[in-house]
């Protein structure tokens, strides 16, 4: 079996030791590298592609009719010239001039450098929404970090393991590159799991999708998955438009998109501000907005906010003497509602404190409120950001909510519900997706959605419960430990690979019957909603009204009661005392050895 998440990890740790090697800066280096793996993942998608189109190629006099750029384009797929395909740049012989290429301009290649810029200029040939999109710096690499880096993404490993694996290895080095490479307007990748509460929750199935602060396209990614995963073509159900402010990040969001095999129109610059311009004159026709805008932007102008229109609720707080507005947060809602259209959806990252500020955005929030339009509200803990470690929230708006909820609004508490990654990140697995999204389900009466969900969940575990899961892999790990001791040494490293691989295995089982549990000890096997404290609340617009118009699910939710963990407090913490006391103890005799030594020394 193939760990996915340790290829990713291998490969990064490959490439950016390259980069620590070189004088290259992150910023300098994250272009250039993520297009060759866009480059890899082209090459792989068109193998695979022209197998297809050879299956049932006419054969005319004996031959087989050459391939066309149009059999491609049919497929949402991109045509590679010979020299644009991986393979032909990976296999080029060391002194490049003796393979006496041209460039298709004419012009001689010394270089691997200038190889690979040709190449990447072939792509764009075939992609008219690439066109000037793709970096052509790799002069600045010398020919031995760029020949390794192919070497390096030439990984057979990525072909094994089929499907979207370049897409989620993309995906991978952004966020990880996001961590070096935070622009100045912002993070510019929205982690996975928060975009795929979003699309979870707005469920997208055909029309028109905004996002006006786009980034690298995260949105439109797990938008396009979603779609293609009931079976249906995203390219053609749903028709995409972005606007991002900083071209850098419109680039990224454009290869993203292809990486993919989206197809949208992506506009950057001043004309894609969108405190100041609608760029696609998209007002009341979007069938669906998602977005993660830059929170608590201030000195954004009044009076040309005001002229770009889209503000059904007013504008929030302006500055008497500045003109200015202190805190964009509640231009974002504006707008975000202003695109739907009478059956449209939102889905939005905001920060927490938007959720009950006070003054002109309490008075928009009463305005929204009364729209019945406001569907969930969910509380997002610390850590889901690559760059932030900040709490957040994320909103949803429904125009054409069911009559049997339209005045009322689910609260959902998920601080405290999450998979820790590392010391800086969590996020939500799968599972806790799902999990997630079946209270959203059981709140629009959609008990079949979540009846699927506990098949899905059996299908997976049979019978097996987090007890059994548990025993079975405390004693894998004692029979892998016994292993790894009697293997050979020739053999230990593959014994020790393969134990590990099961016991893998077996966690994976493990986590997923505990969130079975966590599912079914809420809402039972027949799926009967009620509200749990601490976690989850329907609320109506009277009790939001009683609480001055607050959005902040806690404040309908309450605290879960802590389960007794059979700790007597009071010794527990005199324990606590008398380690403390043992602490400073021994540190002031160190001082004390030190103070002799540093004498002794004078």
């Amino acid at each position: 079996m193939i760990n996915i998440r340790k290829l990713e990890a291998e490969l990064w740790e490959s490439a950016d030791l390259l980069r620590q090697g070189s004088k290259l800066t992150s910023n300098q280096y994250c272009m250039p590298v993520l297009a060759l793996l866009f480059l890899r993942y082209a090459y792989s998608r068109y193998k695979k592609v022209e197998e297809e189109i050879l299956k049932n190629r006419p054969v005319r006099n004996g031959r087989v009719m050459p391939i066309e750029p149009s059999d491609f384009a049919a497929k949402s797929a991109l045509y590679l010239p010979k020299e644009a395909r991986f393979e032909f740049l990976v296999n080029l012989p060391d002194n490049i001039v003796q393979a006496g290429l041209k460039s298709k301009d004419g012009h001689d290649i010394n270089s691997l450098g200038e190889a690979v810029n040709n190449a990447m200029q072939l792509v764009e040939d075939q992609s008219e929404q690439l066109i000037g999109v793709l970096p052509k710096t790799y002069t600045s690499f010398s020919d031995d970090l760029l020949r390794e880096l192919l070497r390096i993404f030439n990984n057979k490993t990525i072909d094994e393991v089929g499907g979207d694996v370049i897409g989620r290895i993309y995906e991978y080095f952004l966020s990880k590159f996001a961590k070096a490479v935070a622009s100045d307007d912002g993070v510019f990748f929205t982690p996975k799991s928060l975009v795929k509460m979003l699309v979870n929750v707005l469920e997208p199935k055909k029309g028109v999708m905004l996002d006006p602060a786009c980034g690298s396209g995260g949105m439109f990614v797990q938008t396009g998955d979603f779609i293609n995963a009931s079976g249906m073509n995203a390219n053609t159900n749903m028709t995409f438009y972005g606007q991002e402010k900083v071209e850098y990040n419109a680039q990224l969001c454009l290869m993203n998109m292809a990486v993919h095999g989206l197809n949208g129109r992506i506009v950057s610059g001043d004309e894609a501000n969108s405190f100041y311009h609608d760029a696609y004159n998209l007002e009341g026709k979007c069938d669906y907005v998602m977005a993660n805008p830059p929170f608590n932007v201030d000195k954004v102008k009044a009076e040309s906010a005001s002229a770009a229109g889209r503000l059904p609720f007013g504008l929030p707080g302006v500055n008497a003497k500045t003109k200015e507005i202190g805190n964009a947060n509640y231009l974002w809602i504006n707008y975000f509602y202003s695109y739907l259209n009478d059956h449209g959806r939102a889905g939005f990252v905001m920060a927490s404190s938007a959720t009950d500020s006070a003054n002109k955005d309490r008075d928009i929030r009463e305005k929204l409120v009364h729209t019945g339009d406001v569907d969930v509200m969910i509380s997002v803990g610390n850590n889901f950001f690559y760059t932030l470690s900040l709490p957040c929230s994320l909103w949803f708006f429904d125009r054409n909510k069911n009559k049997n909820i339209r005045d009322k609004v689910l609260f959902i508490d998920a601080r405290n519900y999450y998979t820790v990654i590392d010391r800086t990140l969590n996020e939500w697995t799968e599972w806790q997706l799902r999990n997630l999204q079946a209270i959203v389900h059981l709140y629009r009466g959609e008990k079949d959605k979540y009846i699927k969900l506990l098949e899905d969940y059996k299908a997976v575990l049979g019978n097996t419960t987090a007890a059994s899961a548990q025993a079975d892999l405390d004693r894998q790990k004692a029979e892998a430990k016994e292993a790894v001791t009697n293997a050979s040494r020739k053999n230990k490293k593959q014994i020790e690979k393969e134990q590990n691989a099961l016991i893998a295995e077996l966690e994976d089982m493990l986590e997923t019957a505990r969130q079975y549990e966590w599912l079914t000890e809420k809402f039972g096997k027949d799926g009967i909603y009620q509200d749990i404290l601490g976690l989850c609340k329907i609320a109506s617009i009277q009790e939001i009204e009683e609480k001055n118009y607050s959005l902040t699910p806690g404040a309908y939710i309450g605290v879960a009661e802590q389960e007794d963990d059979g700790v007597n407090f009071q010794e527990r913490m005199n324990e606590i005392h008398a380690e403390l006391a043992k602490l400073n103890s021994e540190a002031n005799t160190l001082m004390e050895d030190i103070q002799k030594a540093w004498e002794d020394l004078r």
